[in-house]
């Protein structure tokens, strides 16, 4: 009889349009994940951008086909996590997120996590849907624009969102030496 009481109650409540889970925090209004986002990463994986909320995470645009720039984007992600030190580097997230989701397949993004050793982790690489590439662009604030024979030319730039989706530094610096002033932006995400 209880177990049938308990049922009823919930019932009740949901009915009511009451949410017995608490709900969770509204993102801040400066926070990128106010932008519906859906990736599909190398797995495969569909998932909200807004689930990476509450680890800051290191974020770039790339696209798997680039032999200059976006190599060296990784050697950027690469650095800063090795900046960091073995006790730190799980506290924060990588993120590239495609230019180019038609030729950036999960099989892509796969081959350049296994080619790079990349720790799934920590990294994640994912592409939108081709109609989301232009506004996840516009919110990180990267500039791009597709050439004839289907590269692309871009900033290359990485951007530190803190736990909130907040950018809270950027750096045009890429390669394997990391920019020390973002590097100590990235240490100060991680304090409590």
């Amino acid at each position: 009889m209880k177990i049938a009481s308990l049922a009823f109650s919930c019932l009740l409540l949901l009915a009511s349009g009451v949410n017995a889970a608490p709900a969770a925090r509204p993102l801040p209004s400066d926070s990128v994940y106010q932008l519906p986002l859906v990736l599909t990463d190398q797995g495969a994986n569909r998932w909200d951008w807004r689930s990476k909320r509450g680890k800051p995470q290191v974020v770039a645009m790339f696209y798997t086909s680039c032999q200059f720039t976006c190599p060296l984007i990784v050697d950027s992600g690469k650095a800063i996590e090795h900046a960091l030190g073995p006790a730190s580097r799980g506290q924060v997230g990588l993120l590239l997120i495609s230019l180019d989701p038609r030729r950036d397949t999960p099989a892509a993004l796969r081959r350049v996590v296994k080619e790079r050793e990349l720790d799934l982790a920590r990294w994640s690489l994912a592409s939108p849907r081709p109609q989301d590439v232009r506004d996840v662009a516009g919110v990180l604030g990267v500039r791009y624009r597709q050439l004839a024979n289907g590269d692309f030319n871009h900033t290359s730039g990485l951007l530190l969102l803190d736990r909130e989706g907040r950018i809270v530094a950027r750096t045009d610096k890429v390669g394997t030496v990391p920019d020390p002033e973002f590097v100590k932006a990235v240490r100060r995400s991680l304090a409590p």
